[in-house]
């Protein structure tokens, strides 16, 4: 008899349970994650401030001895958006150098003092990357320097991989320091054209591994590509800070949104999920002879304690009283009552 009770629920329950599958697996995926970096800023008012209108999701990489570090670091944190401090790193080239310039050479007490000083100059700031540095990065005992000084602070460490050697996930091994890595530059070549390219393969290389952190720079036309392009993320990447990407950040679910044609404004419109799967109930006669308490412990004795089996108890239920709330729904006919002047012949 539990066989044919059992035979006869997963008979009815087959289609039901598979669309209900279907549904959990589209409302669980979770969307790619895009982090974008915009670097260099301390210079350039006007278009930094561009930046700052964006989505407060961009994280912004301030230098820390640019005349407006500090400006632009409290301008970014009242506008909500993710403030890294930009450290300048010796490159391997010959090239003009920031002041304060972190390099191999140097002992523990220098780097300590101008991280320490950096910090200073960019208040809230919850990480760092390099500027430039492909000679700073690649070097481990320098780096290990580096680290240690952080994990003083809890500030990440948002690799800039400006060299493919670069020591820095090696050199935070034994600290608390987090370390992340850039996946595309995004400008450069600062014409539209590359950087659009550039920020349609960083959305690629987040859909494929799940995320992605670009970084780009206040130009003219990396702003124009920002603004033409964030409207139409697709609908399955959310732009994110770089510290939603860090290896300890605690799960997160994310509001969906529909990609918006450029220039064309459209109505936001209420997410509704139409799940109507009463016609897949069985007959009311049938229904009533299956108790779904009786069948729900029947075949969890069967069975075994699962998802599916708790979706097979629940889908039981909500058929069992599925006709009586659809009949407390429908709208009732008026009452009829004689205008008193009739006389009512019985």
């Amino acid at each position: 008899m539990a066989w044919k009770i059992v035979v006869t629920s997963l008979k009815h329950l087959i289609h039901p349970l598979l669309a209900l599958l279907c549904l959990s697996f589209t409302l669980s995926a979770a969307p790619a994650r895009l982090a974008i970096v915009i670097d260099d800023f301390g210079y350039r008012k006007h278009n930094e401030e561009q930046i700052l209108k964006m989505p407060a999701a961009i994280s912004v990489a301030i230098l820390p001895n640019a005349p407006l570090s500090q400006e632009m670091a409290q301008k970014a944190y009242q506008s909500g958006h993710e403030i890294l401090i930009h450290m300048p790193m010796a490159p391997i080239s010959k090239q003009p150098l920031e002041r304060d310039t972190l390099r191999p050479s140097m002992n523990v007490e220098e780097i300590r003092r101008i991280i320490a000083q950096a910090i200073r100059n960019v208040p809230h700031a919850k990480g760092m990357n390099n500027h430039m540095g492909s000679a700073m990065t690649s070097d481990l005992a320098a780096m290990q320097l580096v680290m240690k000084t952080l994990s003083h602070y809890q500030l990440y460490f948002l690799d800039s991989v400006t060299i493919g050697s670069t020591k820095s996930t090696q050199a935070a091994e034994g600290t608390s320091v987090q370390v992340v890595k850039r996946k595309v530059f995004l400008d450069d070549d600062q014409s539209e054209a590359v950087v659009k390219k550039q920020f349609n393969l960083a959305v690629k290389m987040a859909q494929k591994n799940g995320s992605a952190i670009a970084i780009g720079h206040p130009h003219p036309s990396t702003i124009s590509v920002l603004q033409q392009m964030l409207p139409q993320l697709p609908a399955d990447v959310v732009l994110v800070p770089v510290s939603h990407l860090l290896p300890s950040a605690p799960h997160r679910t994310y509001p969906t949104h529909d990609p918006k044609p450029a220039g064309v404004e459209t109505p936001e419109k209420p997410v509704a999920i139409p799940v109507d799967l009463t016609h897949r109930c069985p007959a009311p006669e049938s229904i009533e002879k299956i108790n779904p308490q009786a069948t729900y412990s029947t075949i969890k004795n069967v069975f075994g304690t699962s998802p599916a089996i708790w979706s097979i108890y629940s889908y039981l239920t909500y058929c069992s009283v599925a006709p009586q709330i659809a009949a407390s729904l429908l709208p009732k006919a008026p009452k009829r009552t004689a205008p008193k002047h009739m006389n009512i012949l019985n």
